[in-house]
């Protein structure tokens, strides 16, 4: 068994080093298509977001409202592709996501906390086992919803395809 799993990790390898980019290297702009929204990230950290116009050897050219930039390739930390992804999208299909998952787990959690009266004692057991699972989605329900949101919210609209810094 132990044979058959170091065989995996080392015929994986090549498999997994072929997945990674390179993206501190300047060809990877050549599939940038003119048209397409970018950030570019000087050396000074400037931000410059606009249309990406052209590439070449030594520099990267883009249009900034109505004015064209240019930015010499050792001028330039980071490249990042701008996607017409929508953060409310986002917010709405994770609230969406979380509500169903806390409900599932509210209503199992309700269903399974739920305790009845116990034989000869006085109690009035006014809910019984399924409306403790409904009341338990429902809190699910809205927390999932709340915390799907959030972390549908944070999830980055942009994709790094440039970046000096990793090496």
């Amino acid at each position: 068994m132990r044979t058959v799993v170091l065989l995996i990790c080392i015929l994986g390898l090549p498999c997994a080093a072929l997945t990674q980019t390179d993206r501190s290297s300047w060809t990877i702009l050549n599939g940038l298509q003119p048209g397409q929204n970018i950030q570019v990230v000087d050396t000074s950290s400037k931000k410059y977001s606009g249309t990406f116009i052209s590439i070449s050897d030594t520099a990267i050219s883009f249009r900034v409202a109505t004015s064209d930039h240019s930015l010499q390739k050792q001028d330039v930390r980071s490249v990042k592709l701008m996607a017409n992804k929508s953060r409310a999208r986002n917010t709405l299909i994770g609230g969406a996501v979380g509500g169903g998952i806390g409900a599932g787990a509210g209503a199992i959690i309700g269903a399974a906390t739920h305790k009845g009266c116990t034989p000869g004692a006085f109690c009035l057991d006014i809910i019984d086992e399924r409306a403790s699972a409904g009341i338990g989605a429902v809190v699910g329900f809205l927390g999932g919803t709340v915390t799907g949101g959030v972390v549908g919210a944070l999830v980055p609209s942009h994709t790094t395809i440039y970046d000096v810094r990793s090496h």
